[in-house]
């Protein structure tokens, strides 16, 4: 988990300076709905030059495709770069779809924080009350909210390292009390509350916690309360499928074989490891209408949605501040303000939200990086912030 945060930081510092180099501007309010959001997206005075050459290229090493969407006070750009998949050399298609990876706890959050809005979850309540027998009898109580702010401590299955075992197992089916039970054969990481740890368990928990309290899937919940009244028309939960319905990017993972680098077709991939924390697919144009809509009070109701801006008052484990909210990512900045995030990786597919709490910045990106799970941030994502620096 470490490289997941160092990943994450990467990216955070490098928007960061970003937002320090855009001028300020009153914000201005989006047209409503799915079809005037997605002609919304005009580039006023932005000179998207840079951005265009950063991603230019492609494909190449370090990527095969790339799809960026920048909002400031000056206006947005799109582009996209690369090619859909390696064989027909076809370019990426319009609204091209992706795995947001962890971005999908963004999502979760906000189905629970609607549910506790509704007054159907309490978040100081222990979630042992509403999936009895899924933690042991003797396990100290973990709260909802400990569950999205990943201070809940529950302990990850330990799986073996490798991209050729992944590969081998890339069609695995999991259950999220199979993923549970494996993660409780190891040790307690802490006491709930104590500390905070970035993982997904308390995700694969979360989501359990809606299918039971709604009576529905994640997915359908997913799809009628958050995908359906926002008209987002690419956001979706695909439970065992592990195929990307419509159209997408190939993507494509690296792979050293007798001393020869292969890339491997990673786009077909079961992603019921990861249920309700790292298994969505979206777009470029679905995460900024879900993004804009959220912090705007659309989604989540006001006195809910604090949850996703407040912060724990605990250490991490490694003895610094706490970094993450219910379902987002504070990125500290050098003027006094936060950029609140989210970043994902599955196996050929690196994706990124990120806004301001006002909303009058906000940055989504899709890139089918060749190593999407590796230590060091795609060098095609490094080009795409620092070309956005220009953009001021």
């Amino acid at each position: 988990m470490k490289l997941m945060n160092r990943r994450t930081a990467l990216v955070g510092a490098g928007l960061g300076i970003l937002l320090t180099l855009t001028a300020p501007g009153p914000a201005t309010a989006g047209p409503a709905g799915a079809d005037r959001d997605r002609a919304a997206c005009l580039p006023g005075t932005l000179y998207p030059a840079p951005l265009r050459q950063a991603i230019a290229g492609l494909p190449n090493s370090d990527a095969t495709s790339a799809q960026v969407r920048i909002t400031t006070p000056q206006g947005c750009w799109t582009g996209t770069s690369g090619v859909r998949d390696l064989r027909t050399q076809a370019p990426v298609p319009p609204h091209a779809r992706f795995r947001v990876g962890s971005a999908t706890k963004v999502f979760t959050a906000a189905l629970v924080l609607q549910l506790a809005a509704e007054g159907r979850v309490d978040l100081d309540r222990p979630v042992q009350r509403y999936l009895p027998g899924l933690l042991p009898a003797d396990y100290p109580a973990v709260t909802v909210r400990q569950l999205l702010n990943h201070t809940n401590g529950i302990p990850s299955p330990t799986l073996p390292d490798g991209i050729e075992w992944q590969l081998a197992h890339r069609y695995d089916r999991w259950t999220p009390e199979w993923i549970v039970r494996l993660g409780l054969a190891n040790p307690r990481e802490f006491d709930p509350g104590r500390k905070q740890h970035y993982t997904n368990m308390g995700y694969i928990v979360a989501g359990l916690l809606i299918e039971k309290v709604t009576g529905h899937s994640y997915a359908a919940e997913l799809d009628r309360r958050i995908a359906r009244p926002l008209g987002l028309r690419d956001t979706y939960a695909p439970g065992d499928d592990p195929r990307i319905r419509g159209p997408h990017a190939h993507g494509y993972q690296a792979v050293v074989r007798d001393g020869m680098t292969e890339l491997v077709d990673a786009t077909t991939w079961s992603q019921t490891f990861t249920p309700a924390a790292g298994n969505v697919i979206s777009s470029l144009t679905d995460l900024d209408t879900f993004i804009t809509a959220l912090f705007a009070g659309r989604v989540v109701p006001q006195p809910q949605l604090t949850e996703m801006f407040t912060l724990p008052q605990v250490d991490d484990v490694e003895g610094g501040p706490a970094r993450y909210s219910a379902g987002l990512t504070a990125m500290p900045l050098p003027n006094g303000e936060i950029l609140w995030a989210k970043t994902g990786s599955r196996y050929g597919y690196l994706a990124a939200v990120a806004s301001t709490r006002d909303g009058r910045f906000r940055v989504e990106y899709s890139i089918t990086a060749t190593n999407a799970k590796g230590e060091e941030l795609s060098r095609t994502a490094q080009a795409v912030i620092t070309a956005a620096l220009g953009m001021a």
